[in-house]
């Protein structure tokens, strides 16, 4: 047998064919053969783990972006009514939703309003933020400078004395 004969040497893998032939495979391809199907066998592996990573982090997603949306819509309610102090009454809210599971948010919001009054703004007055303490208003004769300024303005009529209402007005808001 010379070198080109002893590298064809088959292999005892058999294919029949469709005459009951049997029909044998060089070793070479066969070794090729089964490092292609061992290497594709990997990939399904891969891609299955991937595919199931994938999946589990699109099911955390979902949950977080339920859980986002239940908050908001809390928040929403909750600023709507005149909460005062909005973290913790969303904290309660959240406690209370989660421990009573037929429990709608409405009802929990009035129980909130009842219980804790403290969180809550008085009935009329309005929850607009007021001016901190480094802006304050200046006091003449119980009358804002601002006040007084939009008052000569109205009576005169005046363009300068409008525009130096503008002006006060521009520095408080």
């Amino acid at each position: 047998m010379n070198a080109i004969e002893s590298q064809e040497v088959l292999s005892e893998t058999e294919e029949r064919t469709s005459g009951d032939e049997l029909k044998l495979v060089p070793v070479a391809e066969s070794i090729r053969y089964r490092k292609r199907a061992q290497n594709a066998e990997k990939q399904v592996e891969s891609l299955a783990e991937q595919l199931a990573e994938a999946k589990s982090q699109a099911t955390r997603i979902a949950e977080e972006l339920d859980s986002i949306r239940s908050e908001e819509r809390i928040v929403r309610k909750l600023a709507g009514c005149g909460a005062v102090d909005l973290e913790a009454a969303v904290l309660l809210a959240k406690a209370k939703l989660e421990g009573e599971p037929q429990a709608d948010l409405d009802g929990v919001i009035e129980q909130l309003k009842r219980e804790k009054q403290y969180l809550f703004a008085e009935g009329s007055r309005a929850s607009a933020s007021k001016k901190t303490s480094g802006v304050r208003e200046r006091v003449q004769n119980s009358q804002t400078v601002l006040e007084r300024a939009a008052k000569k303005a109205a009576t005169t009529g005046n363009r300068v004395d409008l525009q130096e209402y503008l002006k006060l007005r521009r520095s408080y808001l």
